[in-house]
């Protein structure tokens, strides 16, 4: 398997579309090791950018903990559950440390910490070049695509 997917690959994986797909690549995926590294461009153009402080955009911390789950749902999906889709079930000590602006590039780390047939828990830290910007443990449940 590869292990870089680009744009098209990844739509074909998550069940999201603009505005809300927030993985432009995945460029490290080690199934081994439970790790994937995905990235988002962050672009001005962006709509909540209208309304998130227009004067002085800064990305959502919503929006980076999303781009965080869509990245650890693409490595469970790279798993084998590939006929199952990641739902959110909370979201442990997220922490934000410093603001994401247009222009910056965000690296989406996520590490399985288990993950089963009915979920798991991801380890995850968004990072802008060598500093991380935020992280949180995310929790997730498998449902099929069908019941979704």
């Amino acid at each position: 398997m590869s292990n870089v997917l680009n744009t098209r690959q990844i739509m074909k994986i998550l069940p999201h579309a603009y505005p809300f797909l927030l993985v432009d690549r995945i460029i490290h995926l080690n199934l081994e090791e439970n790790e994937i590294i995905g990235l988002k461009n962050v672009t001005v153009n962006e709509p909540h950018f209208t309304g998130h402080f227009p004067n002085a955009p800064v990305m959502p911390g919503v929006l980076i903990l999303e781009a965080l789950a869509q990245t650890g749902g693409i490595l469970v999906h790279q798993k084998g559950y590939d006929k199952k889709i990641a739902v959110l079930l909370n979201i442990l000590e997220a922490k934000f440390r410093k603001t994401v602006l247009p222009g910056h590039t965000l690296h989406l780390h996520a590490k399985g910490l288990h993950i089963s047939g009915t979920g798991g828990k991801m380890a995850t830290k968004a990072m802008v070049g060598e500093v991380v910007v935020a992280e949180a443990t995310i929790s997730f449940a498998l449902v099929d695509k069908e019941k979704l």
